[in-house]
């Protein structure tokens, strides 16, 4: 699978680490930035991914800031990208399996990195289920989208 990954400075170490893992699993990651600790609007890397994402050069991104909400926030604002804090395992697989989630937002000062790499490992084995009560919902959304 093909992952974008980015994040602001708050993000930036962990984000080093969930790359070593995603590799480990035998994924291809793109790391869209930050490349270091200096602060960085989280809304320029939201952007960064997201842009992976509908160009078709991901199948799936991930965003690492201080609690993961601001970076939910701005992904979200992007059409076609359904984005999520995950700080438990169950949401990180559910939110892929009932809500077709292709952005997951991690909390850097939130998770450590052992529940992190969990986090991560979960949201990549998901799969979206192909039980039509979440697929209509999906629709709903898409349609929600085109009525921006």
């Amino acid at each position: 699978m093909r992952i974008v990954i980015g994040s602001d400075h708050a993000g930036f170490p962990l984000k080093a680490t969930i790359i070593d893992y995603i590799k480990s699993l035998g994924h291809e990651v793109n790391d869209v930035g930050s490349y270091n600790p200096d602060p960085v609007d989280f809304p320029d890397i939201a952007k960064n991914v997201t842009s992976s994402l509908t160009a078709g050069t991901a199948d799936r991104g991930l965003l690492v800031c201080g609690t993961g909400v601001g970076a939910s926030i701005a992904a979200n604002k992007v059409k076609g990208i359904r984005a999520a804090v995950c700080h438990d395992v169950h949401s990180a697989h559910q939110s892929v399996e009932h809500d077709d989630v292709n952005v997951m937002c991690i909390g850097a000062q939130i998770v450590g990195a052992w529940l992190a790499k969990d986090l991560v490992e979960a949201y990549l084995k998901a799969e979206f289920s192909t039980d039509e009560d979440f697929r209509r919902r999906v629709r709903k959304l898409a349609e929600m989208d085109d009525q921006r």
